[in-house]
């Protein structure tokens, strides 16, 4: 089966597939009437449904919350899990966010790495084995849902009506393998704010992601604006924190911003200065950092992402940060947070996947540890199988999100080959 050719000749087909997809604005939006994560996200599972019954697939809605598509009715084997639904657009653009800007062997625009490129790329997947009138030996399950930015409410719901396979793989992570995935943990907290200098503070708006900007309205009228680079709140060395910018800069003698200075230097990216820092063996270095800090109704209020490694545990970390942030005068508002997600690399599973990604790239295959949360977090024995490499920075919840071609390609073909592998083929009479 020659998939690499498969994917050459229905280029223009993929490319015209991402246009569609990537044109549906399904970040989060007012919940309405059986469309509990709003219009947007509702629609992109629309789009989803209608391709898969095109391709003969056995397709149910689950809600709007999710959409399955069985390759037969038999009991899948395998599920790969994916999501539709975006992060918020932002600013910072060079290309249209709800485009498919196609430049140089590179596809700009959200969603373009995470994760509708990827999804794109396992239907095509699935299109090419229907095409070439592949019959396997057992079943597999797509699962696409429009909720995994805001917490995975979709997947928590398809669980309470229906049950995973054994085996579950994401295109919602990195290449090789990621078997290991850190734990996480959100915080927001608050102080009142009352500063003779300072009338408004506005730096970012995600938790989850570095911000690019900090805006800081003085009372004399005299404005600041600090600059940064947006990046995942995982990965906030592929960035620069206007936040912690601003804070490096801040001269004045506020001690709530002198003490979040001293808390996150800026450049500082593990949380060292918190008391935190922590690395192990196998999950590497933590990461933790100061996303949000805003000024509104007399109160500073202020969120950090934190990621740590797989020899910890949730209230491990909880307990030191919240004294941190109690010794310098802030009440925690929310936390929430999961525990460290791991997969042995002598499991089945993982054992397939590297020997699809070392027959596909031609490079020996491994197992990485991640701080981002995949898809496949909270479900027991699955693997994030792709979509990036992690040499690669594809700007992945920031501005001028892309995906290359090549990379694409290696998707499609990663996945076509193991779902054929976990399946496998029957013989042809």
């Amino acid at each position: 089966m020659d998939f690499e050719k498969y994917f050459d000749d229905n280029l223009d087909s993929i490319i015209a597939s991402m246009r569609e997809i990537m044109s549906i604005d399904s970040s989060f939006s007012q919940p309405l009437p059986d469309m509990p994560f709003g219009a947007g996200s509702a629609k992109a599972l629309a789009w989803a449904e209608d391709f898969a019954k095109k391709l003969g697939l056995y397709v149910r809605n689950i809600d709007n919350y999710a959409v399955t598509m069985d390759w037969d009715n038999c009991e899948p084997e395998l599920a790969v899990l994916s999501h539709l639904d975006v992060v918020p657009a932002g600013g910072g653009w060079t290309y249209e966010p709800f485009g498919c800007t196609v430049k140089d062997g590179v596809i700009y625009g959200r969603g373009a790495i995470d994760d509708k490129g990827p999804s794109v790329a396992v239907l095509y997947a699935v299109k090419c084995l229907k095409d070439m009138g592949v019959r396997l030996k057992k079943s597999f399950r797509l699962i696409m849902g429009g909720n995994e930015e805001g917490g995975c409410k979709d997947i928590e719901y398809y669980s309470t009506k229906e049950k995973f396979p054994s085996m579950v793989i994401t295109p919602d992570g990195s290449f090789p393998i990621l078997n290991c995935e850190k734990g996480l943990l959100h915080i927001t907290f608050s102080a009142p704010f009352e500063d003779k200098d300072i009338f408004l503070i506005n730096g970012g708006t995600a938790l989850n992601a570095i911000p690019d900007k900090c805006e800081i309205t003085r009372r004399d009228g005299y404005n600041l604006l600090y600059r940064g680079q947006s990046a995942h709140g995982s990965r906030p060395e592929n960035g620069e924190n206007a936040v912690t910018k601003f804070l490096a800069d801040y001269k004045g003698g506020n001690t709530l911003l002198n003490g979040l200075a001293r808390l996150f230097p800026h450049g500082e990216y593990d949380g060292s200065s918190c008391g935190l820092g922590f690395e192990d063996n196998i999950s590497g270095k933590m990461t933790a950092a100061l996303t949000m800090l805003n000024t509104k109704d007399g109160f500073l209020t202020c969120g950090i992402d934190i990621r740590f490694p797989i020899d910890r545990t949730l209230s491990q970390i909880k307990e030191i940060i919240i004294s941190a942030l109690g010794g310098i005068g802030f009440e925690v508002v929310s936390c929430d947070g999961m525990e460290p997600h791991y997969v042995p690399e002598n499991s089945r599973l993982v054992q397939t996947l590297l020997k699809v990604y070392e027959k596909v790239t031609g490079k020996k295959g491994s197992c990485i540890a991640e701080g981002g949360v995949t898809y496949v977090h909270r479900t027991e024995g699955g693997v994030a199988f792709g979509a990036e490499f992690p040499e690669e920075n594809n700007n992945m919840h920031g501005a001028d999100e892309h995906i290359s071609i090549s990379t694409l390609k290696c998707n499609f073909m990663a996945y076509a080959n193991a779902i054929v592998e976990i399946c496998g083929i029957e013989e042809q009479d």
